[in-house]
């Protein structure tokens, strides 16, 4: 099997930007682009500290992901081991996996992240051994989970920045997570009360571009903050580790990465073309994904696609033939698997059929 290469080199588009510089008050802090991961600002992003209860993110994506979101739960004795923050709820309260996620999220129940525990998997060790195996499926390798609140009086949660971020952007792609972490008010009544609870990230209502995040402190930990934020077409998230001035923080890192960098279609499936490729030209090579990326002015000449296509013999329809692959500079940053469609012959009709075969016959 041989295989073709081709480059697309000199992508072109002008981006008119003024780069600016960025700092924080943070031990630790970040911007990532949440689609490509692609790091915009970083320091000492794998510097491991304990991450309070910015912690939740994992203990509701775990719920979320468990189906029973609509489930009834019983809140049993497992609440008397709650302190901190919480949302107050009592033993034989009845409320749905959901209302907890909401509690854990928009007021960072520890009572809430206790409850949820015990109900997804039975008890809190168990459901901290799922922690863990999500850290390690998600690619947080600097990551420890000890409890699902954050609270580290005992053994708390490690983590950094860079981890932290990857799990936000993880979490952010499910519609149920967007949901919850973006809810600025949430009123549930259940068998034994009513709720009013007001989301605690100050963003939701202070800076507009904002669709979610998880706010934490632990004495040990000092102020944590996650939060996300949306904007033409460019989706960050921001991660600061003991971060005094956190709000104002967050808000100028999404103005920098606003500011200087645009969300660029490098891949556009429904214009996707291998040019010069002469093996294939009697069918159709094709991607099923755009490929975006987040660029500063000036990169686009460092932009490289490199097609890369085997010569398959027996070709069936809808195969992966090769890959396009993406640089900026000597960096891989993405790979996008290439499909060939089959064009099929036409058949002739039963009228043509015959003409040829009278044909034959003279």
């Amino acid at each position: 099997m041989k295989k073709i290469f081709f480059l697309i080199v000199g992508i072109t588009l002008f981006l008119p930007i003024k780069i600016n510089a960025v700092s924080t008050s943070a031990t630790s802090s970040i911007l990532m682009d949440i689609d490509t991961h692609r790091i915009l600002y970083s320091n000492n992003i794998h510097n491991q500290r304990s991450v309070a209860s910015i912690s939740k993110v994992m203990t509701a994506i775990l719920a979320i992901e468990s189906g029973k979101l609509d489930d009834k739960v019983i809140i049993g004795d497992e609440i008397n081991k709650a302190y901190g923050s919480g949302i107050y709820i009592k033993k034989g309260e009845e409320l749905t996996l959901r209302d907890l996620v909401y509690g854990l999220m928009l007021r960072s129940g520890n009572d809430a992240a206790l409850a949820i525990a015990n109900y997804v998997s039975k008890d809190t060790d168990s459901f901290v051994k799922l922690m863990n195996e999500k850290a390690k499926m998600i690619g947080m390798t600097n990551t420890e989970f000890n409890n699902p609140s954050g609270l580290d009086e005992e053994k708390g949660n490690y983590s950094t920045a860079y981890d932290m971020a990857l799990l936000m952007s993880y979490a952010y792609q499910n519609t149920e997570f967007k949901k919850i972490t973006g809810t600025k008010k949430y009123t549930l009544k259940t068998n034994k009360n009513t709720y009013v609870w007001n989301n605690k990230n100050k963003l939701l209502n202070s800076y507009k571009y904002t669709t979610g995040g998880k706010t934490g402190f632990t004495k040990i930990a000092k102020r944590t903050l996650v939060t996300t934020a949306s904007k033409d077409h460019m989706n960050l998230v921001v991660v600061t580790l003991n971060d005094g001035n956190d709000w104002e923080d967050h808000k100028n890192l999404f103005e920098y990465g606003f500011n200087n960098y645009k969300n660029y279609k490098i891949l556009d499936k429904n214009k996707f073309k291998v040019e010069e490729d002469n093996y294939y030209k009697n069918n159709k090579l094709y991607i099923k994904n755009d490929y975006n990326y987040p660029i500063q002015s000036g990169e686009e000449q460092n932009i490289l696609v490199k097609m890369e296509l085997k010569k398959i013999r027996k070709l069936k329809n809808n195969m992966n033939v090769g890959e396009a692959i993406i640089y900026l500079g000597d960096k891989k940053i993405h790979e996008e698997k290439i499909y060939v469609k089959i064009k099929e012959e036409k058949k002739d009709s039963f009228f043509t059929k015959f003409k040829k075969w009278i044909g034959n016959l003279w």
